[in-house]
């Protein structure tokens, strides 16, 4: 494992589910671990859409798609478990794509890396979700 990859966890992120007594919309259930999950993933996509110039819905398109679209939707999954913790077959949902896609493009972007331009890049990307996701997932 590289330095700089956090581990990976067995548990699902704890995501905050309590409200306040006095809070009018605490009469609303809370959202499902896995509805969370899908629309943090929906959020990812949007951003990887806007930050590297593709089109969500190529991101989103199901089956194959172009090297660039393809590597672009494998950072944003890879930030989705490393950065933002969420399990592979969430993002596999969140995503429209196998769980064993996620591992795969886990471990395309782990190895790529090792390129200190591409690290930056993805660097800039986890810092920026984390800043978007910190106070909805708790890290």
């Amino acid at each position: 494992m590289h330095a700089h990859m956090k581990p990976l966890l067995d548990d699902p992120p704890q995501f905050s589910e309590e409200a306040e007594a006095d809070d009018p919309s605490s009469h609303v259930l809370p959202k499902r671990r896995d509805e969370i999950a899908l629309e943090v993933c929906e959020c990812l996509i949007d951003m990887a859409s806007a930050l590297f110039s593709v089109s969500s819905k190529e991101l989103r398109r199901p089956g194959r798609t172009s090297q660039p679209v393809a590597r672009v939707r494998q950072i944003a999954m890879y930030v989705a478990n490393v950065e933002l913790r969420l399990t592979m077959s969430d993002i596999g949902r969140g995503f429209g794509r196998d769980r064993t896609t996620v591992v795969h493009a886990c471990q395309i972007i782990e190895d790529l890396r090792d390129n200190p331009e591409f690290d930056s890049v993805v660097h800039m990307f986890e810092q920026i979700a984390a800043a978007a996701f910190r106070n909805r997932l708790g890290i």
